[in-house]
């Protein structure tokens, strides 16, 4: 035993305060700091407790030689059939992964990604196992200042220093970051086991969590259950069932009838009330994986099949889907109308309208990004390299689909396209009175169809431009036309990854794999090193492929580009980014105008003192000076 300084002092926290020492307890082979208070702790053994911690009314707290504190690792002698592995994705462990301490987002995507690149496989393997030591007998820590009281288990967890944990029911084998900058708190009824819980989280009234990862100022309330998942930064999951995903940042599940299953889930999402994603197998094996884009958002009891893929910002209208889709239009709304049996898909919906729950959410996940260390480049932006991919891409689609309602299906791939263009840029009248259906969108013979593009093809192309001239009005370098015609020739479209959250080049992404291959990389630090140089390097490769976006959509050659043709793209950028302002202004005020939601009070100001004036929305202010703050820029 160990004893620092005990002075004749009380330790307070809230309402709790007790006297310095060590009272009541049984204690073998400890190292206590200063001014400690150890009250009625049955057993507690081989921990070092930091300064003014106070323990009270312990069951057992204690560290076993084999300790691994949640890491995903083996100590000397052990079989490799006890070794910790999360199942991620895909509930038959084709996917799984080695959890370890300091994992971020996109660690567990590139690891849960590649599976037949052995080398690489090998290496990420190997990078878990060298960040820890094999020797045996290391002893459980309890950082200064933390508080732990009426715990029941505590067996080979490492916790950092201000961190709460109270009326938990078994915390075993974890690693509880905290610091004085983002305390975490552990609350009543909960148990927890073999998992990494990140700085800032949170965990309270009966959660249940088994082979996981919290990512920092993530949190689990209320009976959710967290199993063979990796939880994002700033998410939160109440209630509900989580099991085998790969969750992104910023991701909210709150509902208790909501089921995730087998997923990656790639962040800016919401669950509603009874959506099951994942839940029922259509085949023989549980062998299926869904793959949603930035923004899902599954509407009230929604049921979807493995597999599936979502593009970004994509809404999903309450039904049953009984086959696969594969939704390639971002903003899009997916409709299943059962008296017709028919698939429908309106892109672009969220601008035409619900554009202020689109921009509201990008406003408040970085209003509400909480880490304290940022070593990915978290992107929000609905307007952004993954989601204008798709978008570049869904307009080829729809001038392939409208070219062949023209043709009656006639035709070659090209002409179709070709005849489709014209229509949707110069005959939209036209193009409005087609049925015009999506190919390859679901796994079934039924139609599915595509409903207004004559609206969603301009509006993306406008999109594009936006995006473009956003990015130019960042630069401060930027300040003559030939300037832009330097940046403009040199610019290049080219293929994004979302890595974790992160948006990152995938031409970076392949030099990264390689010099991982090939050793030049060597550690999990060094792959974190590469992230914070993307990150770096971000604003201006966004800045090139919005350019390129912008002259390939406008079909206008870099070296063809004049400045009359880059003040009317300019000016036209303004005339969209009033359009949506106004928009969010529209949408939001249809919740004050509609008669249903006024009937509930007695008057218009009871209702405008319950939900607040809409003059008074801080949000939509926000937007407005947004708006004249670009059209000065």
């Amino acid at each position: 035993m160990r004893i620092g300084k005990l002075e004749p002092y009380f330790t307070e926290f809230h309402n709790l305060r007790l006297p310095v020492g060590l009272y009541n307890s049984t204690i073998a082979s400890c190292d206590f700091g200063d001014n400690v208070a150890v009250h009625n702790v049955n057993f507690l053994s081989h921990y070092i407790i930091g300064n003014e911690v106070l323990i009270a009314n312990v069951s057992e707290m204690a560290t076993t030689s084999h300790a691994k504190f949640g890491n995903g690792i083996l100590k000397e002698g052990e079989p490799e059939s006890i070794r910790i592995w999360l199942e991620l994705c895909n509930e038959n462990g084709g996917r799984s992964v080695l959890p370890f301490d300091g994992m971020l987002p996109g660690d567990a995507y590139l690891w849960t990604r590649n599976r037949n690149d052995k080398a690489l496989q090998q290496q990420f393997a190997a990078f878990t196992e060298n960040k820890f030591s094999k020797q045996r007998g290391y002893y459980g820590m309890v950082g200064d200042r933390s508080v732990i009281k009426n715990v029941k288990i505590i067996k080979d967890v490492m916790i950092g220093t201000d961190a709460y944990l109270k009326g938990a029911n078994k915390l075993k084998n974890l690693t509880i970051n905290s610091n004085a900058e983002a305390p975490s708190q552990i609350g009543e009824g909960c148990e927890m086991v073999n998992g990494i819980v990140g700085y800032g989280c949170r965990a309270f009234y009966g959660v249940k969590a088994v082979r996981f990862v919290m990512a920092s100022h993530s949190q689990l309330k209320y009976g959710a259950r967290l199993i063979n998942s990796y939880l994002g930064n700033n998410a939160t999951i109440s209630c509900c069932e989580v099991l085998n995903s790969l969750i992104f940042p910023a991701h909210e599940q709150h509902h208790n009838n909501s089921f995730l299953c087998a997923a990656l889930i790639m962040g800016q999402s919401n669950m509603a009330a009874g959506a099951t994603v994942g839940s029922n197998h259509n085949s023989r094996g549980a062998d299926g994986e869904i793959i949603a884009g930035r923004g899902f958002w599954p509407g009230l009891c929604v049921s979807l099949k493995h597999n599936s893929m979502f593009a970004s910002f994509t809404l999903i209208a309450k039904g049953t889907y009984m086959n696969e889709l594969n939704i390639r239009y971002p903003f899009s709304l997916v409709s299943n109308e059962e008296n017709t049996n028919t698939l429908k898909i309106m892109p672009g919906y969220w601008f035409m309208y619900n554009m202020y729950a689109l921009a509201r959410n990008s406003w408040k996940y970085v209003d509400r990004d909480k880490r304290t260390e940022r070593i990915q480049h978290i992107e929000y932006d609905y307007l952004a390299p993954d989601s204008m991919e798709e978008v570049m891409e869904s307009l080829e689609l729809m001038e392939l689909a409208t070219g062949r309602a023209l043709l009656d299906g006639s035709g070659d791939d090209e002409l179709a396209k070709q005849k489709g263009r014209e229509a949707l840029l110069n005959n939209p009248e036209q193009v409005a009175q087609l049925d015009i259906f999506a190919t390859e969108a679901e796994n079934s013979r039924r139609k599915a169809y595509l409903l207004k593009v004559h609206k969603a093809y301009p509006l993306f192309r406008e999109l594009v431009v936006l995006y473009a001239a956003r990015n130019l009005a960042a630069q401060n370098d930027l300040d003559t036309f030939e300037s832009v015609i330097t940046l403009a020739k040199d610019a290049t479209r080219s293929s994004w990854q979302n890595i974790g959250g992160q948006l990152m080049k995938s031409g970076t992404v392949e030099d990264m794999k390689e010099r991982i291959r090939n050793g030049k990389i060597g550690s999990w630090q060094q792959v974190h090193e590469v992230y914070q140089q993307a990150g770096e390097q971000y604003a201006k490769d966004k800045l090139q492929h919005s350019i390129a976006c912008m002259l390939e959509s406008q079909r206008i050659a870099a070296e063809d580009l004049t400045k009359e043709q880059l003040n009317k793209l300019l000016e036209q950028s303004v005339y969209t980014l009033g359009m949506l302002t106004e928009n969010i202004y529209r949408s939001r005020e249809k919740d004050y105008n509609n008669p249903y939601r006024q009937m509930v009070y007695d008057s218009k100001e009871e209702m405008e003192t319950v939900i607040g004036r809409l003059e008074d929305n801080g949000f939509i202010q926000h937007t407005i000076a947004d708006l004249k703050a670009y059209k000065n820029k």
